[in-house]
């Protein structure tokens, strides 16, 4: 062996190695939400990746910067989703997820589309419906049956839409729980589900749900709960069960997870969801 093929093999070894050390649980890298740390990725994108690759973080989702433009992520609109990805990758991170607004996907489909592939998402997801507070169930299932159109583009193009709940999907409208109805209303292979576990501070537990639907779960958003202190708390520090719910992950298909809180709660989440063996 040659001294440069020693020394190629041998970082390709350690990179190896640096990917299974940070591989726990369901052997997936861990990952993270950008969108909690908004601010400072406007103001330090690189710095920002860098400080989440130091915490031990291996993947980020990101946010549409067109579409959160006001939200931290304008700062990016002028970046080419090439050089965006170099820059992901200069940090040690890798990106194959990212939130979109409905707005965006209804009007410019074709165009987020390109910036997916060039970015290098396998995964486009909607963040909201966003639809007005009063609205009923036939709004609910009018709204899937839209993104079930715009996941058929999607998916030709050879991305997987997904979909992201917050806490309207787990309320009741004339009996009707909404999430169960956009179950019924989203076509399997078209829309996938990203689950928010942040939805256990209103009783509802992630595991269920997953459960009665595999293969119909794309990726998890992970907080925690304190029923005693009823506030959000670092993952490990709550009632969430986690080996619990990262077993049903793990027969449902989950394809990655993202942390989704503070920098502060990302650091001492780290830790805990590192050592998890499930």
């Amino acid at each position: 062996m040659t001294r440069r093929h020693f020394f190629t093999g041998s970082a390709a070894g350690l990179a190896l190695g640096a990917v299974k050390l940070h591989a726990d649980p369901l052997g997936l890298p861990i990952g993270c939400q950008l969108y909690p740390v908004r601010k400072a990725v406007g103001t330090d994108f690189e710095g920002t990746l860098r400080d989440l690759a130091s915490i031990g973080y291996r993947t980020v989702e990101m946010c549409s910067p067109p579409g959160y433009a006001n939200s931290g992520f304008g700062t990016l609109i002028g970046m080419k989703p090439a050089d965006l990805q170099s820059k992901i990758h200069a940090a040690g991170l890798r990106c194959e997820s990212c939130h979109f607004q409905f707005t965006e996907l209804k009007e410019h489909l074709d165009e987020r589309i390109g910036y997916a592939s060039e970015l290098g998402l396998k995964q486009m997801i909607l963040a909201s419906f966003g639809l007005r507070p009063e609205a009923g169930i036939d709004d609910w299932t009018k709204a899937a049956g839209e993104l079930n159109r715009i996941g058929e583009r999607v998916r030709k193009a050879g991305l997987q839409l997904g979909y992201h709940n917050h806490n309207s999907e787990v309320s009741r409208i004339g009996g009707v729980l909404v999430y169960d109805r956009l179950m019924s209303a989203f076509d399997p292979q078209l829309v996938k589900l990203q689950f928010q576990v942040a939805v256990v501070s209103l009783g509802f537990d992630a595991v269920p749900f997953i459960d009665r639907n595999p293969g119909r779960f794309l990726s998890l958003h992970l907080q925690d709960w304190s029923a005693a202190e009823k506030k959000e708390v670092p993952i490990g520090q709550g009632s969430v069960d986690w080996k619990q719910l990262f077993t049903a992950a793990k027969k449902g298909g989950i394809k990655n997870y993202f942390v989704e809180m503070n920098m502060d709660a990302l650091k001492a989440s780290y830790p805990f969801l590192h050592q998890l063996k499930v």
